[in-house]
């Protein structure tokens, strides 16, 4: 388990590298590529120094969306507005925006003072200038006695930090950020998206950040914008997401829930043979209800179960429990609480919203000619 060594982070604002966030806007974007369509109609809009997470799964349109925004993807239709100003046809160095690849993408034979200058050199900004900035943009991410070091010399931690100083020593507009942390170990990953957050607070920018991990987004962001074969299946802050999930497709992708059949009448789901409030109104009729771990509760009477498997994940156990009828749940419980697999229990749901998406019913198949009954 490695931790992150730095230096303390600087101040934004004492280093003039805060400033105002800009609108971002995109409208009904289109992105086919022949074999599926990379985006359907999209539509997003980012207030000033917000950071909105775009989360889903491969292929999901996340990517696609922030490299159009960056200019490095064109788009069949659609447009694209920072500050109000169309910018769907404009080159990707003429945009203004500064972006953050999974890859460090440093160049090796730079220092990392150097790799950070780059972009300025490209800009034609005098040498001191250049220098003057690059080290401020150091001391921002913590490394500012690092400057000298060479990619090989600095950690991936260390490396990402050197790529995030790179994208914001030019002072953009906007900040986009491509899995940026997916190829960091685990405690480091937590580490430096806190510190993104530190960072992106301070500067105010607005930031894009895609990310297929669930807990990262929910983690970062003012929005979560979870995404489903090129469109918004949701967009709204983590606890909306989470405690009142638009579609069952959110419900299973953001956090983990149980998968149990239940029935809607007169406005009224039963679960289990409890009622348990409506998340969202719905049709009467069979549904299948999802329930969160942590709303199945251990109790003194309830519904029988067996323990099937338990696992202690630090300030919690998570424990599969299966009831007399086949259902299987997850529970959530305290640490406290040992089991063992073969243990007997009882369950009870807590009363909370459930998402329900309602159960498709199969045609009924025509029956062959040769079947039918002869009169």
């Amino acid at each position: 388990m490695s931790v992150l060594p730095t230096a303390p982070a600087a101040d934004a604002s004492v280093l003039g590298l805060a400033g105002h966030g800009s609108t971002v806007e995109l409208r009904g974007l289109v992105r086919d590529f022949g074999g599926g369509v990379g985006l359907n109609r999209l539509d997003l809009a980012a207030e000033p120094g917000e950071l909105i997470a775009l989360l889903g799964p491969s292929g999901c349109g996340k990517t696609t969306a922030l490299r159009a925004l960056a200019g490095l993807e064109r788009v069949d239709a659609g447009s694209i507005l920072v500050d109000g100003r169309d910018v769907t046809d404009e080159p990707a160095n003429r945009r203004d925006l500064g972006m953050v690849f999974q890859s460090y993408s440093l160049f090796p034979h730079l220092t990392a003072g150097q790799n950070v200058e780059f972009g300025l050199r490209m800009r034609k900004v005098p040498g001191a200038e250049r220098r003057g900035r690059a080290a401020e943009a150091l001391e921002l991410v913590g490394l500012g006695a690092h400057g000298g070091r060479y990619a090989h010399q600095l950690s991936g931690g260390q490396q990402q930090r050197v790529a995030l100083a790179r994208a914001l020593v030019t002072r953009p507009r906007v900040l986009l950020l491509d899995e940026p942390l997916s190829a960091l170990d685990a405690q480091v990953r937590v580490q430096l998206r806190e510190e993104i957050r530190r960072i992106q607070t301070e500067l105010g920018i607005t930031t894009f950040f895609v990310t297929h991990d669930q807990e990262e987004a929910l983690a970062v962001a003012d929005r979560v914008a979870v995404m489903r074969a090129g469109v918004i299946e949701q967009i709204g802050r983590p606890e909306e997401l989470y405690l009142r999930p638009a579609s069952a497709f959110v419900a299973e992708f953001v956090g983990l829930a149980n998968r149990i059949p239940a029935t809607v009448a007169g406005g009224r789901l039963t679960v289990l043979g409890q009622e348990v409030p409506l998340a969202t109104a719905v049709a009467d009729g069979p549904v299948t209800a999802y329930i969160r771990p942590e709303d199945v509760l251990l109790a003194s009477a309830g519904h029988a179960g067996e323990v099937l498997t338990t696992s202690f994940l630090g300030a919690l156990r998570r424990t599969r429990v299966r009831l007399a009828d086949g259902t299987e749940l997850a529970v959530q419980h305290a640490a406290g609480e040992v089991l063992a697999a073969g243990d007997r229990v009882q369950v009870v749901l807590s009363g909370a919203p459930a998402t329900v998406s309602p159960v498709a019913v199969p045609p009924v198949a025509a029956l062959p000619v040769a079947a039918l009954p002869v009169a």
